[in-house]
């Protein structure tokens, strides 16, 4: 099949849909079966003016509503609304979070947890279950730490039994509240917990390879037999070294483990006997004796957590999701973190959100790379030039960047003739130049053009010959000097209804 370029009325329908400066009224017409993919555009890629959203939300076509209660620029509560929507690939959209999925994920509101948590099968035929919808829900992020401990008291079983994940949390009284709850599935909640602390509750062998042995070795409790069986296999030591159920005798013989990997996991511990910590502080292996060291004793699971993920090769150019702790950061433990002299230190107090503003401006000066580029991802109080130079030099955390209120958006003239399109197109944007970039008009780089065109400071006839010409058409469209007469005659040549 021949690739057919856009028609004009396609690239101004889309330009239009993402034209943050379009009143509602305009907005409003895009939301007509003519207007193809920048209906689509409109719904799941942008912020919507109110007006906008109820329109959505009451709209008869299934397919529009889904794109509201996927999309990552609207808040939680506006996606909520579709919570009982009748049609139930909409539910399972609110429930499995916005597409793309944001590297922060915002929690949904109480109310709508628990409407997805307590909802009901209707009587006719569905693509998915009520079960398949929660359980979207439960791994989508959505559902905070703080909302399953306010649960534990909740008249409903499905919410009040979710308390338990946090178990930790709970005070010995509001465990037994869980363990002698007068519903079942509330107490195979808590009594798992249970279970995973008691050896008698591991069968006499171990199951075969996989996810299942796996997830025993480094979790549960196991008997004394089990232990010696899994350190007979090499592949089962290292995940003994991580259990935090694997006894202190055992811990100190997997700290001479041949294996330096087993001695690193050994080396992460929180629980470490203050002998085996002096001992891998001596360790022969570089990364074992790091580890140790960073992290003098007493210290807790969440610091050594932490400490862990800087400690990972990859962690350095990570886009994986920005999860919540489950308690507050300790704040002496981060600002000695944040003063220390160990790189690793300080690159777990760089991702810390709380952490002051005076630690802030210090880790922006830290003459390591990674600690400003670490903090420029994470803290929103990051002087705009340290967001930049990360934006500038890590281009896989750029889509995050982008969303982010703290990235600069102007005073980029510098950045006009960045070798990257994607820098380029970032200061072509920039309202603030001297002059409009008529340069980059003609850039090899579709994204360039379009940032280009949508600069306000084209207009008049300039604004137009763009809007006419294919290569700018689509960025022209977006433009937020574009009056809304103007954005109206430009549906109007779609034949877009008013």
């Amino acid at each position: 099949m021949p690739f057919s370029c856009p028609s004009p009325t396609d690239l101004w329908l889309r330009g239009v849909a993402v034209n943050t400066a379009a009143p509602a009224e305009v907005l409003l017409r895009l939301l007509d079966p003519a207007a193809g993919e920048a209906r689509r555009i409109l719904c799941a890629e942008r912020r919507l003016p109110d007006e906008v959203v109820d329109a959505v939300v009451a709209h008869p076509d299934a397919k529009v509503r889904r794109a509201l209660a996927g999309n990552a620029h609207v808040s939680p509560a506006q996606r909520g609304r579709l919570v009982e929507d009748l049609h139930d690939l909409v539910r399972a959209m609110v429930a499995g979070g916005p597409h793309p999925r944001p590297r922060r994920p915002l929690p949904l509101p109480d109310d709508v947890i628990v409407t997805l948590l307590t909802a009901e099968e209707v009587a006719e035929p569905q693509r998915l279950t009520v079960d398949e919808i929660v359980s979207e829900l439960l791994s989508s992020w959505q559902v905070s730490a703080s909302f399953r401990y306010r649960m534990r008291g909740h008249e409903h079983p499905a919410v009040r039994s979710l308390a338990a994940d946090v178990w930790g949390l709970l005070t010995t009284e509001e465990q037994q509240a869980l363990l002698t709850d007068p519903h079942p599935d509330v107490r195979r909640a808590a009594e798992s917990h249970i279970r995973a602390a008691d050896p008698a509750a591991r069968e006499a062998e171990l199951p075969d390879p996989g996810l299942w042995r796996w997830q025993i070795l480094n979790n549960y409790a196991l008997s004394d037999a089990l232990v010696e069986a899994a350190m007979a296999d090499p592949d089962s030591r290292g995940c003994l070294a991580g259990n935090p159920y694997t006894p202190a005798g055992v811990v100190a013989r997997l700290a001479r483990d041949a294996d330096p990997a087993v001695r690193i996991r050994v080396a992460a511990r929180a629980d470490l006997d203050p002998a085996v910590w002096a001992e891998l502080v001596e360790d022969p292996h570089e990364q074992v004796r790091t580890r140790a060291r960073v992290q003098p004793l007493p210290r807790t699971p969440e610091q050594c957590l932490a400490v862990d993920h800087e400690m990972d090769e990859g962690a350095h150019d990570c886009v994986c999701t920005i999860l919540p702790p489950y308690t507050e950061p300790d704040p002496d433990w981060y600002r000695t973190c944040a003063e220390s002299g160990e790189v690793v230190l300080r690159l777990a107090a760089a991702t810390c959100p709380t952490l002051p503003a005076d630690l802030v401006a210090r880790l922006a000066r830290d003459p390591h790379e990674e600690v400003r580029h670490r903090l420029a991802v994470r803290h929103p109080l990051a002087p705009p030039a340290t967001v930049l130079a990360a934006f500038v030099a890590r281009p896989r955390q750029r889509p995050y960047l982008l969303t982010q209120s703290w990235l600069p958006r102007t005073g980029l003239s510098h950045l006009l003739d960045h070798e990257d399109p994607e820098v380029r197109a970032l200061a072509a944007a920039d309202p603030t130049l001297g002059q409009a970039p008529v340069a980059l008009l003609t850039d090899p780089d579709e994204r360039v053009r379009r940032a280009a065109a949508a600069n306000p400071l084209f207009a008049g006839e300039t604004l137009e010959a763009l809007l006419h010409d294919p290569a700018t058409a689509e960025g022209a469209a977006a433009n937020p000097g574009l009056p809304a007469p103007r954005l109206h005659a430009l549906l109007d040549r779609a034949d877009l209804p008013r």
